[in-house]
């Protein structure tokens, strides 16, 4: 059995991460969403720095207090700037615990302090499934006697 970590989970559905200046528009990053079919766009001027992270929590959050007025705001005023990260060789059960105890639903990957992938909570539900599956398949080979 692979091991099933953070590092695993981007070699199955790529590390590909899109990302949005902190001076656009939260009309830019509503777009993108949409375009993406996100959750969660990272926040980068350069593609590699993490500034930040913004989801459609923070685009709802916006609405409730700015109103129509907040698509022309800058995705800087609205973003998380303390954006919780993982590195590569970290544990699915670790995943799922950091995810849970924050209420996070994205996860950047880190290595070197240069992302290198994110994850969602989707991602780790997927990849323990298939941990749960193998394990399954292990035991029932096991009362076989193979």
């Amino acid at each position: 059995m692979f091991p099933m970590d953070a590092r695993s989970i981007l070699k199955s559905k790529g590390s590909d991460v899109v990302t949005i200046d902190g001076s656009a528009s939260i009309a830019q990053v509503v777009e993108l969403l949409a375009e993406h079919g996100l959750g969660a766009v990272v926040v980068s001027a350069d593609g590699v720095h993490i500034d930040g992270i913004i989801s459609e929590r923070d685009v709802a959050r916006g609405l409730a207090t700015d109103g129509p007025e907040l698509l022309g705001q800058p995705v800087s005023r609205h973003m998380t700037s303390e954006v919780m990260t993982c590195n590569p060789g970290d544990s699915v059960a670790e995943l799922m615990t950091l995810m849970t105890d924050r209420r996070i639903r994205h996860l950047p990957v880190e290595v070197d302090g240069e992302m290198t992938g994110i994850i969602s909570i989707g991602d780790v539900v997927k990849m323990r499934v298939a941990e749960l599956e193998i394990e399954a398949e292990q035991m029932l080979e096991y009362l076989r006697g193979r």
